[in-house]
């Protein structure tokens, strides 16, 4: 890609060493609010977390790019007060994974379906029990995972999250991963590219392999399909467990499809996890094939969502190329991520205060637009907010003006580096919208916690059963 833009001339036969450094690729000033018409919590009043992020430029573009952490977290009692915050969680994982086995049933299904979008074969896919379930929960039937069971795989990497070590070997079998993503490739061709969801729903931004932050965050939010979930995308990449964050999630999508949805990041690319980790984790723990098995199941993934008809959710942002919610529609995959035009923006464009209705982006890829041409996208598709990705915040969510979008994120000390929360965005049914925050946990007190856990789970698994007494009634 070289340093081109939207509209450059770089084609898609670029190097991987040509792919863009970046100076400050998931980090960005805004300014926090919210928009009153989408019947917030929040008073109409200024959010009382208004504030500035300062930033610091980055001596080597990288991109995670720099922060220069100069404020506190905003007083958590305050943000309660108003509605913003439902709640706030500084626990490390319980050490003891949810009881497996037990029948779930998810509940009734988010995506909206259009009639010129019914898919015949997804209709028999949806009505296919996996491994004659009859516990009610669509479920998928496809060869590949018919002599699999879904629940097993599930609590396998459930323990997985609860250990304290990071394996070089998956707790999956290499068979198991290729039929996953199998799976999981033909289900996401047989939903749309632009998802129509309802509310409820939590929206969750970058989780960057931070497997056991990704479990926390089930732990606050609730394990599927106890909520509905709508990921933004970068899944991979960063943190020392992606493989499992990711098997994890496309388990959950193929066990609950019309409950459970995974956006495109600008990490499911190629080029990008083949120099930020992903490719290297796949070829250390796995092999070359597995990886690019993945890529082909993230060349599938759906680009945009909209919720309740309200809230345009994306990984990125807004493109110049991006007239109609058709033109997403119409996105044909599986597609790699061009090197400009419109996927390329929606997965890599950004939100700045300027004056220009459009910039080249410091990222080296796409442009960054204003606060008119998010105005104008609003208006033109009677939304009322956007919401994204792509960008470290502190407190994990971040506002951009006058309550016209918003951006989660949702890996908490990001990289180890950063100081940073973890937010998810609850989308309530009747349209009320608040967060629910994690914070960064010490690693030392994270491995005595699980290790105290997992002690006393063994003393209890050891321990001689108890002696009952004969009772009268």
């Amino acid at each position: 890609m070289g340093q081109s833009h939207s509209k450059g001339n770089s084609g898609p036969g670029d190097s991987l060493q040509s792919y863009p450094s970046f100076s400050r690729s998931d980090t960005k000033e805004s300014i926090r609010s919210f928009r009153g018409s989408i019947r917030s919590k929040i008073r109409s009043s200024d959010s009382p977390r208004a504030s500035t992020s300062a930033l610091s430029q980055a001596d080597d573009r990288s991109d995670a790019g720099s922060v220069n952490l100069k404020r506190g977290h905003q007083d958590v009692n305050a943000m309660k007060q108003s509605g913003e915050v439902d709640l706030v969680s500084d626990a490390p994982p319980t050490g003891v994974a949810p009881p497996a086995g037990t029948p779930q049933t998810a509940g009734e299904s988010i995506l909206i379906k259009r009639e010129d979008q019914m898919n015949p074969i997804l209709d028999f896919i949806m009505k296919t029990p996996l491994n004659s379930d009859t516990s009610g929960s669509p479920g998928m039937g496809m060869g590949a995972l018919k002599t699999i069971d879904l629940d097993d795989m599930i609590g396998r990497l459930l323990d997985a999250g609860y250990s304290t070590k990071v394996t070089k070997a998956v707790c999956l079998k290499n068979a198991e991963i290729m039929a996953i993503c199998t799976a999981a490739r033909e289900l996401f061709l047989n939903q749309p590219a632009l998802l129509e969801l309802s509310a409820p729903v939590k929206i969750v931004g970058d989780v960057h392999g931070q497997y056991t932050d990704l479990i926390r965050l089930f732990e606050m939010c609730g394990f599927p399909p106890a909520s509905n979930y709508l990921f933004l995308g970068d899944y991979v990449d960063r943190g020392k467990q992606s493989l499992e964050t990711i098997l994890l999630l496309l388990c959950y999508k193929l066990k609950f499809p019309e409950n459970f949805f995974l956006l495109r990041g600008n990490h499911e690319c190629a080029n990008v996890t083949r120099v930020y980790g992903f490719y290297d984790e796949c070829k250390r723990r796995c092999n070359i094939k597995i990886w690019k098995t993945f890529v082909d199941t993230f060349n599938c993934l759906p680009i945009a969502a909209i919720v309740a008809g309200k809230i345009f959710c994306v990984h990125g942002g807004l493109s110049p190329s991006l007239s109609h919610m058709d033109d997403i529609r119409g996105i044909a995959r599986p597609t790699d991520v061009p090197d400009y035009g419109l996927l390329n923006d929606l997965l890599w464009s950004d939100p700045a205060d300027m004056e220009e209705d459009w910039e080249p982006n410091e990222r080296g890829v796409s442009y960054c637009f204003n606060k008119k041409v998010i105005m104008n996208f609003l208006q033109r598709h009677d939304f009322d907010l956007v919401c994204r990705a792509h960008m470290v915040v502190e407190d994990g969510y971040e506002f951009y003006q006058d309550r016209i979008l918003v951006t989660v994120f949702s890996a908490p000390n990001y990289c180890g580096e950063f100081d940073n929360w973890g937010a998810i965005m609850s989308v309530s049914g009747e349209l009320l919208c608040s967060f629910e925050l994690l914070k960064p946990l010490d690693s030392t007190a994270l491995k005595n916690h699980i290790k105290k856990g997992r002690k006393e789970r063994n003393s209890m698994l050891n321990s001689p059963p108890a002696i009952v007494s004969a009772q009268s009634y």
